[in-house]
């Protein structure tokens, strides 16, 4: 029998995140040990007309690919995986981590290779999203892996999840819907405005956020969600930013992070664990070391960094800043291969000024 939340963290995925309708496609994208999900979600997409495309990957595949492919394999791209960017009409793409360290030793020029290959892909999807031809939705299935990253037994991390979902409330189909009115009035409060100013030890960073938009996020991309984003005026960055928590990308996790910026680009890296695999993503493309998202926190039921930035980044009380990619649907125009997430914790000594009031003060809204 599976787990009621597994269930409804399923209905939630198909018949709200991503809204599957008849004859629409659907791929779900995950590794073999969610199959519990994997499963749900196919049964769901099935009762509502869809048409489920099912694609696992196994759990050694990814080291193995970076092991054995030379620069031609690791160039390559799947005709699926084009196909599946450019026609579509909805992805769900379910992590599953049994080794959140896999990739640890992987040489980062093979990364790099791999990235630039895959961004016209990148692009596809972004711009279909952008222009609503193609819905998606990310989420994970709580692993040992998960559970040992965030400090928790895997019950405790599964209790953890699903809550943070709202898979456990008694009408999930309506939860997220429910909870999205403080997310909507802090997007539609800072919409319009011209400059934000964070602050916090060892951050002290300005960015132009005019005629740019503010994307309240409600559960419709990522599961579990709460924030509200943008793409930042390109140029517009100055200033120094501490990141909190360690930061993970390609399987690899950099921790101490730390980026000075100046008219808009990072001048300036340094990291604590990881160095020169950040500095290797930083010189991917042109774009890589502008920033390409600002992204505040709302969800104050994820309290603790989990080293899972699906989860951090939606901590209420801190903010995120991605460097590559802009989204396009945000205003951004920056152009990379690459989009990473970095979370600076404001809830010890931290504000956020936007045109000189103060909106946030030691994680807390006052507006």
């Amino acid at each position: 029998m599976r787990d009621p939340r597994v269930e409804a963290l399923a209905q939630i995925l198909v018949n709200y995140s991503t809204g599957v309708k008849p004859g629409e496609t659907c791929v779900i994208q995950s590794e073999v040990v969610a199959e519990p999900l994997v499963q749900a979600v196919y049964e769901e997409v099935l009762k509502a007309g869809g048409l489920p495309i099912v694609q696992l990957s196994l759990s050694e595949q990814a080291p193995a690919f970076y092991k054995y492919a030379n620069d031609e394999q690791l160039a390559w791209i799947p005709p699926t995986a084009q196909w599946v960017a450019e026609n579509i009409d909805n992805r769900i793409v379910i992590m599953a981590d049994t080794n959140t360290r896999a990739l640890s030793n992987v040489d980062p020029a093979k990364q790099g290779i791999v990235s630039k290959a895959r961004k016209p892909l990148m692009d596809a999807s972004m711009q279909r999203s952008a222009s609503g031809d193609y819905r998606w939705s990310l989420t994970l299935f709580p692993t040992q892996a998960y559970a040992s990253e965030a400090g928790l037994s895997l019950s405790e991390y599964e209790d953890f999840f699903y809550s943070a979902c709202l898979a456990d409330d008694a009408d999930p189909l309506t939860a997220w819907q429910r909870q999205s009115d403080t997310v909507k009035r802090l997007a539609e409060w800072i919409q319009g405005k011209e400059e934000v100013h964070i602050q916090a030890p060892g951050t002290d960073i300005k960015l132009g956020i005019a005629g740019r938009t503010f994307i309240p996020c409600v559960g419709t991309h990522n599961m579990p969600d709460g924030e509200f984003f943008t793409g930042p005026v390109e140029d517009s960055v100055n200033g120094e930013v501490a990141f909190s928590f360690p930061a993970t990308y390609g399987g690899r996790e950099v921790s101490g992070v730390k980026f000075k910026f100046v008219d808009g680009k990072v001048t300036d890296a340094s990291a604590e664990q990881g160095e020169d695999f950040l500095l290797e993503m930083l010189d991917t493309d042109e774009g890589a070391r502008t920033l390409g998202e600002l992204g505040i926190g709302t969800n104050y039921g994820i309290t603790t960094g989990t080293k899972e930035i699906l989860l951090d980044e939606k901590i209420g009380g801190t903010v995120h800043m991605a460097v590559g990619m802009s989204y396009p649907e945000s205003g951004g125009v920056n152009d990379s291969a690459i989009h990473w997430d970095m979370v600076c914790d404001l809830r010890q000594g931290g504000t956020i000024h936007v045109d000189g009031e103060l909106m946030q003060k030691d994680g807390k809204f006052v507006v």
